[in-house]
């Protein structure tokens, strides 16, 4: 049942798209309904807005309900529509906390707004609402609002642990603890569950003022504990797709095996131009290989070979739809839910050593300042000759590994090139101003069965280095290209950081006599000089720590908003279509003026149309996956220390709260050192320079300090990690 909700719910945003895609007027009206109630005096009639706007009152209406649902407009009791801001209203995302009370995450760039518990209406984590300001809370300055109108329910179903009260009902835990209530369910509606067992509840009656939601069981899937049962948890919590739909199937299964020679007209033939893969050893999906030659006059010649994805999965076809419905690939800790199916993912699409491939190609000319002086983009084919992992060219560049460069003797002075022209574009990047956190993450390791045997930090190598600089000029190239063309496509954007967030870095910077001019068009450059001031000192972590938090998020836009990390004007993502929607939307407009020189009047109101749909969808499903994948990780690290309670471990302290200190392990793995297991002292936290201090003995404890810590509670259920500080 739960999967046939899902598939009507990709279904229903799939025909969204196609709607919106085919219905250019409704956009170009909706602007002028945008753009009538701003100037406006006052909320207009029905009669009054189809007057200025000139259109027939009863389509105009049906469009009104549209754009009230998504939040654009605000309909009044007295039948007057007015735009949410001019009417002190504000529209956005609930985010719930597991004691109840929630943020609104306002569509407009503000902060953050508090809904106690009481105010929330009967709105759950990550519904869409209207919230009406209340004035500044008693806490503090932060500004405190009340939900009036719940616009778009993100909990039809919730994954859970059943609890059975009594013989006539029982009630549904949620995993996800930010949706702050349980689910009732009386004993008719149960599907025969019993205690313990995860279940998928549908929501039948949603949340109010004084009473819970209320649901019926359409999905038992084991006891809590049982093996795959956690993990699977996880994937219906998010409602990852398990399997593909029957027709995406069929139509995959009709894309041959192998290039066939009418596919490789018209094409550049590269197969006799020598090329690697380098990616991780259980990488199966290979979007990207590179060459690299030297012109005559010095200047490096770097090739960067792209599967052409496009070429197969065609815009508006079955796989297209569920690609887009996807959004990404979703790597979790034991398995891999790709974007396309395996057929494409790891066969024909795959860049697999030794065998014939369609790709986008651009060749790129650097030269010793790492400048692209001449570039050229175009369709190949290729044929790759050698898949290295990174552990293979570290050992090659890095240790010398006489096995190694034997085996790959005819690459040796490749990489060894590659790794110069390396070194040139990361020293570009930082002439420029670029930021480079280096936070190496953890792997874990499972048997057979699912269980974690170990738990490893994964320190970057020159290796991957190399496939990142090569990567990020590939796009970099590409935005450019698409920019100086007037194509409309998706922008991988990051702004800069948000007043308030500079605000509170900046008194946080001035206890390392460190500051970062504010005001608008704040340059990464200020960031970086920082960075490389601390580096190696002992206040590093720290600075890399509250640094990073005051960054915004990544997404994808049909605008050049910048990307403040990389520090670019135009960037893009163009090189891993296999596994991300966005890049394969890349290739299609290049394909355009590949094929085209231009894109046709009414191709590029199409796809203007399609960008800002296309740039939700992508950046929402891309948040998804990474929540997902973050979650297993955190699972299986809970589960691997669950064997060492009690031991003793020397960590570092990562973060500091007002409720405690988070430490890490050597391997990455974090845990909770709560302020009240501190028992030597009353310990006071600093918010503007992230320390506490003990109130009478005037201990401080920072971050980046060292502590030894005795590890005791492992909660799988929670999936957290409890330590206690032990005395040196």
């Amino acid at each position: 049942m739960d999967k046939k909700l899902s598939k009507e719910k990709k279904e229903k945003k799939g025909k969204k798209i196609e709607k919106e895609s085919s219905a250019g007027s409704a956009v170009t009206l909706e602007n002028a309904i945008l753009s009538c109630l701003q100037s406006a005096g006052k909320p207009l009639t029905l009669a009054e807005l189809a007057a200025h706007v000139k259109h027939g009152q009863r389509p105009l209406e049906q469009l009104l309900r549209e754009m009230e649902t998504k939040g654009r407009i605000i309909r009044t009791r007295k039948n007057r529509y007015g735009i949410p801001e001019k009417m002190n209203l504000f529209v956005g995302t609930i985010q719930g906390h597991p004691k109840g009370y929630a943020f609104l995450l306002p569509d407009l760039k503000r902060e953050d707004i508090f809904i106690a518990r009481e105010n929330l209406g009967g709105a759950m984590h990550n519904d869409r609402v209207v919230v009406r300001p209340l004035g500044t809370g008693a806490h503090g300055r932060r500004a405190e609002g009340e939900v009036i109108r719940v616009l778009e329910r993100a909990n039809a179903t919730v994954v859970g642990v059943f609890d059975e009260t009594n013989r006539q009902f029982g009630f549904v835990i949620p995993d996800e603890k930010r949706l702050g209530m349980d689910v009732f369910v009386p004993r008719a509606r149960a599907k025969g569950a019993c205690t313990g067992e995860k279940v998928v509840v549908e929501i039948t009656s949603w949340p109010g003022e004084r009473r819970n939601p209320e649901g019926k069981i359409i999905e038992r899937f084991g006891l809590a504990g049982d093996p795959g049962v956690d993990i699977l948890s996880i994937i219906k919590k998010h409602g990852l797709p398990e399997e593909f739909p029957r027709r995406a199937v069929k139509e995959a299964a009709g894309i041959p095996l192998t290039v066939p020679p009418d596919d490789q007209d018209g094409r550049w033939d590269l197969r006799d131009l020598p090329m690697i893969t380098i990616d991780g050893e259980d990488a199966r999906d290979l979007d990207d290989a590179v060459s690299l030659e030297m012109t005559d006059d010095g200047v490096y010649r770097l090739g960067v070979h792209i599967a052409d994805v496009s070429f197969y999965v065609k815009e508006n076809s079955e796989l297209d739809k569920e690609a887009l419905a996807r959004g990404t690939s979703v790597y979790l800790v034991d398995r891999v839910i790709p974007m396309l199916p395996t057929r494409l993912s790891n066969g024909i699409c795959s860049l697999n050593a030794g065998e014939d491939r369609l790709a986008l190609t651009v060749f790129m000319e650097i030269n010793d300042e790492g400048n692209v002086i001449r570039y050229e983009v175009g369709p190949a084919v290729i044929r790759v000759n050698e898949r290295m992992t990174y552990t293979s060219v570290r050992r090659i560049l890095e240790d010398n590994d006489p096995e190694l460069g034997q085996r790959y003797a005819d690459f040796v002075l490749t990489l060894q090139k590659m790794r110069d022209l390396c070194l040139i574009l990361r020293r570009r990047r930082r002439i420029r101003g670029a930021l480079d956190f280096d936070f190496p993450e953890s792997k874990v390791k499972l048997d057979e069965e699912g269980r974690p045997v170990d738990v490893l930090l994964m320190e970057r190598s020159v290796a991957e280095q190399l496939i990142e600089e090569f990567m990020l000029i590939a796009n970099e190239t590409i935005a450019r290209h698409l920019s100086q063309k007037e194509a409309p496509f998706l922008y991988r954007v990051h702004e800069e950081p948000k007043p308030d967030k500079l605000e509170s870095l900046n008194e946080f910077l001035h206890g390392f006599g460190f500051h970062i001019p504010a005001g608008k068009g704040v340059h990464p450059r200020f960031f970086q000089e920082i960075l490389h001031k601390v580096e190696g000192r002992p206040e590093q972590l720290v600075v890399h720590t509250v640094m990073l938090r005051s960054l915004q998020h990544a997404r994808y836009a049909p605008q050049p908003l910048g990307h403040f990390g990389l520090a670019v004007q135009y960037y893009t993502h163009f090189t891993s279509p296999i596994r991300r929607y966005s890049d394969l939307i890349t290739h299609r407009v290049l394909w355009d003026l590949l094929a085209h020189g231009r894109i046709h009047p009414k191709r590029r109101k199409k796809l203007e149309e399609l960008m800002p749909l296309y740039a939700q969808q992508t950046s929402e499903r891309e948040l998804l996956a990474e929540e997902a994948e973050r979650e297993t990780v955190d699972l299986k690290q809970v589960e691997y220390m669950r064997g060492f309670l009690g031991e003793i471990f020397e960590a570092i302290i990562v973060s500091i709260t007002n409720f405690g200190m988070f430490t890490a392990l050597p391997n990455g793995i974090e845990g909770l050192v709560h302020v009240s297991t501190m028992t030597d002292d009353y310990y006071l936290f600093d918010e503007k320079n992230y320390t506490l201090t003990g109130e009478h003995t005037g201990k401080v404890y920072r971050i980046g300090e060292q502590a030894r810590v005795r590890l005791v509670r492992a909660n799988l259920e929670d999936r957290e990690i409890d330590f206690e500080l032990v005395a040196k």
